[in-house]
C-alpha cells in the first residue's frame, strides 16, 4: 500500500504522550536508581492537580502519557500537554521534554506517520528546510538509523517539494525519529531546569528576605538536589504586613521548583530594637546578622536542618565583605552555603528574570535589613569588634525570644502562566 494510500484510507492509530529525558542523573552509578525515582516522584507531584498519569522510565529517558485507567490514546489536546510541559520541565534532574507521537508499525508506517506529522508543521503555508535524524534503539528493525532517515527524508521532500528543502546544516526544524519498541516521532526540544532531583542532597535552610539574591539562593540550591525551609525576619511595624507577603509569595515562586517550603517567620521587633538601643550604630548590621544567624542555627539544629543558605556575594555591601562574612560565620555550627558569592549582580538578576522572582523582589516594601541601617557602617569588623558590641546584650534571652515567636506557614508552588519568566 502506498503512502498516500495509508494516509487518506487507512489512518494510523497513534498517541501523543511526553518524552522526559534525564542529564547529570546519567552519570550517576549504583545508586542512580535512586535519583531516577526521585525525579519521578517530583514530577507526580508537580502533576497531581491536572489529573492522573502514567509515567515510565527506560533509557535514561521518562514517558509520561495519561493514566490509562482515566484516559487512552495519550494526551487528548495541545492544550493539556502544554500544561503537563510547564510542570515538568521546572523539575531539577530534567535537561529536556519533547511531545511525541508514538505508534507501532514498520519502516511503511514512519513514513505515513512522518508525512502526516509534517503536514501539520507545514499547516501556516511557509516553506522550510528541514533535515531527519534517526535513532534505532531497536536492533531487530530491519533499516539502520542512516537508512531510515534517507528514506523519510527522501519521501517527505518529494512529497511537500513545493514548501521542502533539505538543509543539513542550519534547518528550520529536525524531525526526530526514534525506534525502540514502538515508534516515536518529534520536532521540538524544549529546554528544562537541569540539576539533580530536589529531595537527593539533604535539607537546609534558606533565611529568606523580600530582595533579589535570596531567592535565587534558594533556587540554586534547590536545583543541587536540596529541599528547602524558609525563614523570614519579620519587624512589624517597622515593616509592613505588605513585606511580609512580598516574601510568602517569593516562597510560592521557589515551590515552583523546589517544592512544598515550610516558611518560618521570626517576630523580630523587639530583638531589633535591644540592638539598636545597646550596639554601637556602625555594628548595628553586623550584630543583627549574627543575632539571625544565631536563632536560623539553633532553629535548624532543633529541626534537623542540616546547612543554612544565604544571598550574600562578597564585596557586595558593606555587610557582605570578606571580614563581615567570617565574623558572621562564627555564630553557625553548621554549613552556612552562600552560591552567589562570586557572581555579579547583573547575573543574579539575570537568574531572577528567568525563574519568574524579580518582578516580585523590586516591590517597593522595604524588609528589616533596611531598617537601622547606620550611615557608615563598619565594612571591616573583627570578632573582637563584634564580641564588644554585643557586651551589653543578653544573647541567650534574645535567642531564645526569636525562637519563640516563630509563625510557620506551609507553601505550596504557585503556578501562575502569566507571571513573567524567561527562557531556561
Amino acid at each position: 500500500m502506498s503512502v498516500q494510500s495509508l494516509l487518506t484510507n487507512t489512518p494510523l492509530p497513534k498517541d501523543k504522550i511526553l518524552l522526559v529525558r534525564l542529564g547529570e542523573i546519567t552519570l550517576k552509578g549504583m545508586n542512580r536508581h535512586k535519583f531516577e525515582q526521585q525525579v519521578i516522584r517530583n514530577m507526580k507531584h508537580r502533576l497531581k492537580d491536572l489529573g492522573h498519569f502514567a509515567i515510565s522510565q527506560s533509557h535514561s529517558r521518562i514517558w509520561v502519557e495519561p493514566d490509562p485507567a482515566s484516559a487512552s490514546g495519550g494526551f487528548s489536546t495541545d492544550s493539556q500537554i502544554e500544561h503537563v510541559i510547564d510542570r515538568v520541565k521546572d523539575v531539577f534532574g530534567v535537561v529536556s521534554v519533547s511531545p511525541v507521537w508514538r505508534f507501532a508499525g514498520g519502516i511503511e508506517a514512519i513514513e505515513a506517520m512522518a508525512c502526516e506529522f509534517v503536514s501539520q508543521l507545514l499547516s501556516d503555508g511557509r516553506k522550510q528546510s528541514f533535515k531527519v535524524e534517526s535513532r534505532r534503539g531497536l536492533k531487530s528493525f530491519p533499516y539502520q538509523s542512516p537508512e531510515i532517515s534517507g528514506r523519510v527524508g527522501g519521501l517527505l521532500a518529494e512529497t511537500f517539494s513545493s514548501q521542502l528543502t533539505v538543509n543539513v546544516k542550519e534547518p528550520d526544524f529536525i524531525l526526530y525519529v526514534e525506534v525502540r519498541e514502538h515508534n516515536y516521532l518529534y520536532s521540538s526540544i524544549i529546554k528544562a531546569q537541569r540539576g539533580l532531583p530536589v529531595g537527593t542532597s539533604g535539607h537546609g535552610l534558606l533565611l529568606l528576605s523580600g530582595g533579589i539574591d535570596s531567592p535565587v539562593a534558594g533556587y540554586l540550591m534547590a536545583s543541587r538536589g536540596m529541599m528547602l525551609d524558609a525563614m523570614y525576619f519579620h519587624a512589624y511595624p517597622f515593616t509592613s504586613d505588605q513585606a511580609r507577603e512580598k516574601v510568602v509569595d517569593l516562597a510560592r515562586l521557589i515551590a515552583r521548583y523546589a517544592g512544598r517550603i515550610r516558611l518560618h517567620v521570626v517576630n523580630f521587633t523587639d530583638i531589633q530594637i535591644t540592638l539598636r538601643d545597646f550596639c554601637p550604630p556602625e555594628m548595628m548590621t553586623i550584630v543583627m546578622r549574627r543575632m539571625m544567624m544565631r536563632i536560623a542555627d539553633r532553629f535548624a539544629e532543633s529541626n534537623h536542618l542540616k546547612a543554612l543558605i544565604t544571598g550574600e556575594s562578597l564585596g557586595q555591601v558593606a555587610s557582605q565583605t570578606l571580614e563581615a562574612l567570617v565574623t558572621t560565620d562564627q555564630i553557625s555550627t553548621r554549613p552556612v552555603f552562600r552560591p552567589l558569592i562570586g557572581l555579579d549582580k547583573d547575573d543574579t538578576v539575570a537568574i531572577a528574570r528567568r525563574i519568574g522572582t524579580f518582578e516580585t523582589s523590586i516591590l517597593p516594601f522595604e524588609d528589616c535589613c533596611t531598617v537601622f541601617v547606620a550611615k557608615h557602617p563598619k565594612t571591616h569588623p573583627s570578632l573582637t569588634d563584634a564580641v564588644d558590641a554585643e557586651k551589653e546584650l543578653d544573647i541567650d534571652a534574645l535567642v531564645t525570644l526569636g525562637l519563640g515567636a516563630i509563625e510557620t506557614e506551609v507553601i505550596t508552588p504557585r503556578y501562575d502562566e502569566s507571571a513573567p519568566r524567561g527562557d531556561v
